[in-house]
């Protein structure tokens, strides 16, 4: 892939430095080992589910469906100590609804925008867009970048439309989208991640990915994107948040990959405003793992209201 890439593609990938691939795979297959009992488990489940980004992404969403979702948001189970879930995700024309239902709670209301998940519309549209969803009460914008211009070697207009978005959102936290999938080596992932950090502000987040392609969130590319963030932290001294997005769906992940978070960037990441799961399908788990913990039974699947598609 990278024989085949753009010079300028190329020698992004010279500056940034390559990823010892051998190397990632060995670290994350040791994240299952580490022993989470007892308190301990409890307390990650409880951090686990105030980073959930619960989501609804559907043709058929509907405002009763997204008061709904915003409701398990709030209290995703009847027990006191469980905290609310960090936002809500849905597309911009349901921003409105979200932002009507969680007022007044400390759960945020994200949207997609930028032609979620291709990024296959003129900039123009998709600044109309953004601009949509935070007029209509987004805290947070889940951005695409265009990767077909990225692996083209276009990196200064990639890194003009992130600059734009961020711009666009003005107070709200931008999540930058890099469709692992579709840069399919870990090279070009750091590259990516790199390019989209130097215009990113204090406590925006880049993410894997849209939940709609065939592979997402991985540990392995989830540690070449915190690594990415630890040396572009240890570079200029901000702190970008992380999001793996797509395919998380058991507590067990979840730990494993708040286990790659404290191991490789520190206590400082483990909370909601630097890290999150975009992984609706994964709250049902926690909250099934939880009562486990507290009662010593597991409950049937079905004892919790279904979460929107996985995302």
């Amino acid at each position: 892939m990278i024989r085949k890439s753009p010079a300028t593609l190329r020698q992004l990938i010279q500056e940034v430095g390559t990823v010892d691939a051998i190397g990632i795979e060995e670290r994350v297959s040791k994240y299952g080992t580490r022993s989470i009992k007892k308190q301990a488990k409890r307390a990650g489940l409880k951090l686990a589910i105030s980073m959930v980004d619960l989501t609804t992404l559907e043709g058929k969403d509907t405002p009763g469906k997204v008061a709904s979702l915003c409701q398990k948001a709030i209290r995703p189970h009847d027990d006191p100590e469980l905290p609310t879930t960090a936002a809500v995700c849905v597309y911009p024309s349901m921003v409105k609804y979200a932002a009507a239902c969680v007022r007044g709670t400390s759960v945020k209301v994200a949207s997609v925008a930028t032609a979620f998940p291709s990024g296959q519309l003129p900039l123009k549209l998709r600044l109309a867009e953004v601009r949509s969803a935070v007029d209509a009460g987004a805290d947070e914008i889940d951005m695409v970048i265009n990767r077909g211009a990225f692996l083209t070697g276009e990196l200064a207009m990639v890194q003009d439309e992130i600059a734009a978005v961020r711009d666009c959102c003005g107070p709200c936290a931008l999540k930058v989208i890099l469709e692992t999938s579709e840069l399919e080596t870990y090279d070009l992932i750091r590259a990516a991640s790199r390019l989209a950090m130097q215009v990113l502000r204090e406590g925006d987040f880049i993410k894997t990915s849209t939940g709609k392609t065939s592979s997402n969130a991985t540990l392995g590319n989830n540690q070449v994107m915190l690594e990415a963030i630890r040396d572009h932290y240890f570079e200029t001294g901000i702190s970008i948040g992380m999001k793996p997005a797509g395919g998380i769906r058991t507590a067990k992940q979840a730990l494993q990959f708040l286990v790659a978070v404290k191991e490789t960037l520190g206590d400082a990441w483990l909370t909601p405003a630097r890290y999150r799961f975009g992984a609706s399908a994964l709250l049902n788990d926690l909250l099934r793992q939880w009562v486990k913990e507290t009662t010593g039974v597991y409950q049937a699947s079905y004892t919790f209201s279904e979460s929107s598609s996985a995302y």
